[in-house]
C-alpha cells in the first residue's frame, strides 16, 4: 500500500503451493493436486505470522504446502498489472485498499460479490470495503487497517490542567490553544497533512473528488470542503508546523521528541519512533481518537490498509478463495491484530486490541474510515497533487475559494485523462 499509515510498509510477496488429496476432509479444496500462488505486501506481517498460518492452513487442507516469497515494493504496481493481463498470474494478491479500483479496471479481478455474506460482509470496516467496491461489485476483500490518531504528551497536558482527552473538535481546539504557550507547541500540524485534512472535509459532508453521471471532478470547492479547510487552517496555527511541507520533512516524530510539542497526529507506531529519539519520553506518551464535530463519534479519517484480490487468469480458484477466506477470517485477524497491532477487517472485532491504548484508539477511529476518490487514475492525482499545493496557498494568505477552485480543476482533467 502507498501509504499508508500502516507502521510497517505494506509490500509483501507470499507465494502459496497448495497441493490438496480430492476427498481427503471436510476442509480440503479437493480436485487432486494443486499449485497455488499468493501475493502478499513486504513487512505486511511478520515470519511467525506466516509460519503459523501455513501450518494451520495445511493441517486443515490436507495435501497443502505453502511455499512463501518475499517481494519488495518497488515496481510491484506494473507487476500486478503485468501478472492480471498474463495467462500466468498469481492465485491471491495482496493491494494496498486504494489500489483495487485501477486493478479492477482492467477486468482482470475476480468479482467475489457472492462471497460477501460468508465473509461477515456487514461487519467490515467500510474505509477497507468501499475501496474494494467498484461498479457495485466487491473485488477486495478487506484484510487489516490502519489510521490515525493523536499522540499527545501526558506530562504537557498536565501542566496545562488538562485531565481528560477532547472529544470534540471545538474542545480539540480550545485544548490546544491552552497547550500553546511559552516554548510549548500547542500541536505540531504541517501544512501539507492532506490526509488529516481529508478527515475534516468528511466530517463536514465533503469530499475530495465526486462522481457525477458517469465523471469525476474535484471538489475541494465546495462549502462542505472549505469548512473542513478552515477548521485546518485554525489548529494548524497552533504551533509552529512548516506550512509549505508534509510530516516526512522534517520527520515529525523527531520534532515531537524534542520534548516541547504536546501533540501530533500519527499512527499508533510513530509513538515507538519518538521513544527510540527520546528515551525520557517512554511512559509519557498517550492516545485519543482525532476528534469530530460532536462527541457521540470520533472525528472521520483516512484508512490505510490491503484488501486481497483473486485475478480471473487464476486457475484455481476456489482454493485460492479458501486462503482468502481464512486470512480474512476472525482466528488469524485476531492473531493479525494482536501480533502487528493492526485494525483487524471487522469492526465487531475491535474489543481484541483494547488493551493497548494506542490501537485502541485507533480502532475507536477505523469506525469512521473513509478511502480517497474510487477512481482508477486517483494514483496520478496523488503523483502531483495539487491538494499539497492548495493547502499551502491558503495557509499563506490566498484566497480560499479561489485556490479550492483551481486545485479542483487539477483534479478534474487528470482524473478524466
Amino acid at each position: 500500500m502507498k501509504t499508508r499509515f500502516v507502521a510497517a510498509a505494506v509490500a509483501l510477496a507470499l507465494s502459496v503451493t497448495v497441493l490438496s488429496a480430492c476427498g481427503s476432509s471436510s476442509d480440503s479444496t479437493g480436485g487432486g493436486d494443486t499449485e497455488l500462488t499468493v501475493w502478499i505486501m513486504k513487512d505486511s506481517v511478520a515470519d511467525d505470522f506466516l509460519t503459523r498460518f501455513e501450518r494451520d492452513f495445511e493441517k486443515r487442507h490436507s495435501g497443502v504446502r505453502l511455499d512463501v516469497q518475499i517481494q519488495e515494493w518497488e515496481g510491484i504496481g506494473e507487476k500486478v498489472t503485468a501478472a492480471l493481463a498474463s495467462n500466468d498470474a498469481p492465485d491471491v494478491i495482496e493491494v494496498g485498499n486504494t489500489q483495487v479500483a485501477q486493478y479492477a479496471a482492467s477486468g482482470g479481478v475476480k468479482d467475489l460479490t457472492d462471497k460477501v455474506g460468508e465473509l461477515h460482509g456487514r461487519d467490515w470496516l467500510p474505509g477497507l470495503a468501499e475501496p474494494g467496491k467498484v461498479g457495485g461489485k466487491q473485488y477486495g476483500i478487506p484484510w487489516y487497517a490502519a489510521n490515525r490518531v493523536v499522540i499527545y504528551n501526558k506530562d504537557l497536558f498536565a501542566e496545562a490542567g488538562i485531565t481528560e482527552p477532547p472529544t470534540t473538535r471545538a474542545d480539540w481546539l480550545a485544548d490546544t490553544r491552552a497547550l500553546d504557550k511559552g516554548k510549548t507547541q500547542g500541536i505540531y500540524l504541517p501544512g501539507q497533512n492532506w490526509y488529516t485534512l481529508a478527515g475534516f472535509i468528511w466530517d463536514e459532508g465533503g469530499d475530495l473528488a465526486v462522481r457525477s453521471g458517469g465523471e469525476w471532478k474535484g471538489a475541494l470547492d465546495t462549502p462542505e470542503a472549505l469548512r473542513g479547510m478552515d477548521f485546518y487552517r485554525r489548529l494548524q496555527a497552533l504551533g509552529k508546523g512548516p506550512k509549505d511541507s508534509d510530516e516526512a520533512k522534517p520527520p515529525q516524530a523527531e520534532v515531537f521528541a524534542k520534548g516541547d510539542v504536546a501533540q501530533i497526529i500519527s499512527v499508533p507506531g510513530g509513538a515507538k519512533i519518538v521513544e527510540q529519539a527520546n528515551p525520557e519520553l517512554k511512559g509519557k506518551l498517550g492516545f485519543f481518537p482525532v476528534p469530530g464535530p460532536s462527541a457521540a463519534k470520533p472525528g472521520s479519517v483516512f484508512t490505510g490498509g490491503s484488501n486481497l484480490i483473486i485475478p480471473e487468469a487464476s486457475a484455481h480458484q476456489d482454493a485460492a478463495y479458501q486462503v482468502v477466506k481464512a486470512l480474512a477470517g476472525k482466528k488469524w485477524q485476531t492473531d493479525m491484530a494482536r501480533l502487528m497491532s493492526y485494525v483487524p477487517n471487522r469492526t465487531s472485532l475491535a474489543h481484541v486490541i483494547e488493551d493497548n491504548e494506542g490501537t485502541a484508539a485507533m480502532a475507536a477511529g477505523a469506525a469512521q474510515g473513509h478511502a480517497t476518490p474510487n477512481s482508477p487514475q486517483w494514483a496520478a492525482v496523488e503523483a502531483t497533487n495539487p491538494v499539497k499545493g492548495y493547502m499551502t496557498a491558503v495557509l499563506t494568505g490566498a484566497d480560499p475559494a479561489k485556490a479550492a477552485e483551481k486545485a479542483s480543476a487539477s483534479i478534474t482533467k487528470t482524473l478524466g485523462s
